[in-house]
């Protein structure tokens, strides 16, 4: 069964894959990631992503400070930018003692609950698994 939201939710090392030269066999990684990046559909992300994929262009890329802020920009321009606070800790705290998640991982999960996303694209959570109305969906693995 389909996700009930359209609305997604993607990950930091998916928008990494689409801004970064691929390296070897990353090749088709990095085509899946620009593809899903670029698709006009309703996206969330959280202020950990974005801090996130900042931290990587400024140590793996010479990226001059006026690019970094486009990129930032075009986030909240794009994006819903989820922020943290008590109500994202806590759920994510649930997802922690539930599912065994690691403490960052729980708090991508949690913001993608608190907006309301269908799918989770990450390359980091176990593929298939739901939480309830969320699916989380490797986009690299064969047969997507």
């Amino acid at each position: 069964m389909p996700p009930m939201s359209a609305k997604r939710f993607i990950d930091t090392n998916i928008w990494l894959y689409a801004l970064f030269e691929p390296a070897g066999d990353e090749v088709e990684k990095q085509r899946l990631a620009a593809r899903l990046t670029l698709e006009e559909t309703a996206t969330a992300i959280s202020e950990q992503v974005i801090a996130e994929v900042c931290s990587n262009l400024l140590r793996r890329k010479t990226c001059a400070e006026s690019e970094l802020i486009g990129y930032v920009t075009s986030f909240y321009r794009r994006c819903e930018v989820i922020a943290p606070g008590l109500t994202l800790h806590r759920s994510a705290s649930n997802l922690r003692q539930r599912y065994h998640f690691s403490y960052w991982d729980s708090l991508i999960v949690a913001a993608a609950l608190q907006s309301n996303c269908g799918v989770l694209y990450t390359e980091d959570l176990h593929h298939g698994l739901r939480i309830e109305p969320l699916e989380i969906v490797n986009p690299f693995r064969q047969g997507q």
